[in-house]
């Protein structure tokens, strides 16, 4: 049997390169000035749309690897998850800094009046211990189960992304990008809850997570 091009040395690398294209051109189209006429909005939500894109793809890998039966889609997990937190920390400092000058202050009085605000931070939070602990030696150090509870969160991110993009829109009555990212965690969110019934009621166990970073 041919090995599958997921397993080739290249794949990881590949993936990286792909990952980190979004950055580059942002980081390349604010020198240039070439972020039309708000650069500071196109900045902030440039990293909040590849965030979620990158959520959307993290929570995708497990319906692929089971309806393609292509295990080795399991590598790739812990990059998209770490891709994902690192353009939602990007979301967070472009707002900190190009909306709030990096004023701690303000920003704290800021955050808890503006819903979608308070959500989007509080995903970022919840995003945190799942980047610290998404390496081996976090596995071994919180017992297998603990860390599976944990990354659990992952769905809650979610949630709490989708909730926070529609608000942001709701003042501009312009949801028609929410309701795609919403259909799609929705389907992914959906498929694993029936795919976990289904097992519960053929008395099969569920298969645990596989790999430092799985969801």
């Amino acid at each position: 049997m041919a090995r599958s091009p997921l397993l080739h040395p290249a794949a990881k690398p590949l993936l990286f390169a792909a990952g980190l294209l979004p950055f580059v051109w942002l980081f390349y189209a604010a020198a240039a000035d070439r972020l039309g006429a708000n650069p500071a909005e196109a900045l902030i939500r440039s990293t909040g749309d590849w965030t979620l894109r990158l959520l959307c793809l993290t929570l995708a890998v497990t319906p692929l690897r089971v309806l393609a039966n292509q295990p080795a889609l399991a590598r790739f997990r812990r990059m998209l998850g770490l891709f994902a937190f690192f353009y939602a920390l990007l979301h967070f400092l472009a707002y900190a800094w190009l909306d709030m000058g990096f004023d701690a202050a303000v920003i704290a009085r800021d955050i808890p009046k503006r819903p979608f605000a308070l959500v989007g931070f509080l995903a970022l939070l919840l995003m945190l211990p799942l980047a610290a602990t998404s390496f081996n030696r976090a596995i071994r150090a919180l017992g297998a189960a603990r860390w599976r509870a944990l990354h659990r969160a992952i769905y809650a991110i979610a949630v709490l992304a989708i909730l926070h993009f529609f608000w942001m829109r709701a003042g501009k009555h312009d949801f028609a990008e929410v309701a795609v990212y919403a259909a799609i965690v929705a389907a992914l969110l959906g498929w694993r809850a029936l795919r976990l019934r289904r097992l519960r009621q053929a008395g099969q166990p569920v298969p645990a997570p596989t790999g430092a970073a799985a969801r």
